[in-house]
């Protein structure tokens, strides 16, 4: 009986610490990288040092200038905008980060949407 019970118990604990050591590190990136002007096709991101931002596209005739706002973190791979609403109210958005060089942004949303950038200017 002792035994059989200290044999469960190996089995137990190898297969726990087994679980646990296959489970993937989350990947961190450097937000100092984000910083900067980013484009896809027509569609601008502008990520500022203090945590804010603008966002347009030229496609719906919107400059820079009249970019809507929004604030930023990324915490690790999770980039996460909280756009701010000209009307009031904000709407966020997650995105993990997939890919961030000196040039280049991917990521994607919750629903497997992917996203890549190509930086413009600091």
């Amino acid at each position: 009986m002792i035994k059989k019970t200290i044999f469960y118990f190996t089995a137990f604990m190898v297969i726990s610490l087994l679980s646990v050591s296959c489970e993937p590190e989350e990947e961190s990136f450097d937000q100092s990288l984000l910083i900067g002007k980013w484009k896809s096709g027509t569609l601008f991101y502008k990520y500022l040092s203090n945590g804010t931002g603008g966002t347009w596209d030229t496609a719906d005739d919107v400059t820079e200038s009249e970019a809507q706002a929004f604030t930023w973190t990324l915490v690790k791979s999770e980039l996460t905008h909280i756009h701010l609403l000209e009307i009031g109210g904000s709407v966020p958005k997650v995105y993990t980060v997939t890919e961030l060089t000196s040039t280049s942004l991917k990521y994607e949303d919750d629903f497997g949407v992917k996203f890549s950038f190509t930086k413009v200017s600091k």
